[in-house]
């Protein structure tokens, strides 16, 4: 049983019992999400409590879906064109994630994510490589299209194959023929690092070498990474920054729909290295996004997270769950655009959506 606090108050010269449970400030969240009805945000204010710390001990981490942790609780909408690479690229630099949104052709959704997986790396996996036979111009090409403008150079211009040197803007910024030959102008006296190293290891070799890129070898000298050194200032410009464990690159998500064409959408976001889908529907609860759920799940395990939804009710919360969703979308006409609630008379007053559907889903793991 708690405990009531009581202390000696003076009224009209007369001591009197003035004990807490008849001087209780407010209500608790149960009370007030329980009450018959819904209740939307504007409908209630948080009131003050006692501060025993300081403002830099405040932990902002969340999480966004079972096995993704956010550094700061910033996702941005699917909604048509909102989210792009800019966009996608900045929300993850400063501890968020952007969502990419599906109003484009499958290859313009990859490509937006393929940009912001090469923002970011630690050991780069598939740099662009160039062959000694390689000309200046098409040096231009792919700086003009990508913004790169450093190149290791292999024999077959391909990654496995042998290193024979490295080229950069300083080899060949003054270089007026662009019809030269790579051969011609690249550095062949190239600091490399071996196979196996430590990503702490190679980003020590980077900075004490004072290069700008690093090419990680095999024991045939064949490239099989790289490090950049603009990673390691970004690493130090933004250390929030929401990155994939695996392979340090910034984590992106990418919305869905469920038609079936959808499907083929899933394969190659997930060859881009997208690290959620989110199926966008007002409704979720529907035999579509079991279809779709059960389909990424039992293609690509674990390998791509999957935020279903929306929901507003517990019900529809279980079936989502049941269905292998890593994480719910909670709202149905509480958008400042979206009229379901006008033109449907379906929804739900979003905080009370909010209380009941979390509190259902933290009993499994599964983040709103």
């Amino acid at each position: 049983m708690a405990m009531i606090n009581s202390t000696k108050g003076m009224r009209n010269g007369t001591e009197h019992d003035v004990t807490d449970e008849n001087y209780q400030d407010g209500f608790s969240a149960a009370e007030i999400f329980t009450l018959q009805g819904g209740v939307t945000y504007n409908d209630y204010i948080i009131l003050p409590g006692f501060i025993s710390f300081g403002a830099d001990a405040v932990d902002l981490s969340t999480k966004l879906t079972k096995k993704i942790t956010l550094n700061t609780p910033f996702v941005s909408s699917p909604m048509d064109t909102v989210t792009e690479a800019q966009m996608a690229i900045h929300m993850a630099l400063f501890g968020g994630i952007g969502i990419v949104h599906c109003n484009n052709t499958i290859e313009e959704q990859c490509e937006i994510v393929r940009q912001v997986k090469r923002f970011k790396n630690g050991f780069i996996t598939d740099p662009f490589t160039v062959s000694p036979q390689h000309k200046l111009k098409d040096i231009d090409e792919i700086k003009a299209k990508f913004g790169f403008s450093g190149f290791p150079v292999t024999e077959s211009g391909k990654m496995g194959s042998r290193l024979v040197g490295i080229v950069t803007s300083r080899d060949h910024d003054f270089i007026v023929d662009r019809e030269t030959l790579v051969s011609e102008v690249m550095t062949t006296d190239v600091i490399v690092a071996e196979e196996g190293c430590s990503l702490e290891e190679a980003n020590s070799i980077l900075r004490d070498s004072k290069k700008g890129k690093l090419p990680i070898v095999n024991s045939r000298h064949e490239l099989v990474s790289l490090i950049s050194r603009k990673d390691l200032r970004k690493n130090r410009d933004f250390p929030q920054a929401s990155k994939d464990k695996s392979n340090k690159r910034l984590l992106v998500g990418a919305s869905i729909h469920t038609r079936e064409s959808d499907k083929e959408r899933v394969k190659r976001l997930v060859e881009q290295g997208v690290n959620v889908i989110v199926i966008d529907s007002s409704q979720g609860n529907s035999t579509f996004q079991k279809q779709m759920i059960e389909f990424i799940k039992s293609n690509y395990d674990d390998s791509v997270q999957v935020i279903a939804g929306n929901v507003v009710t517990v019900e529809q919360a279980r079936n989502l769950i049941s269905w292998g969703a890593d994480a719910l979308r909670v709202g149905m006409g509480s958008g400042s655009i979206c009229t379901t609630q006008e033109v449907m008379a379906c929804g739900r007053p979003q905080a009370t959506a909010v209380y009941q559907v979390a509190r259902y889903a933290r009993h499994f793991g599964v983040p709103v």
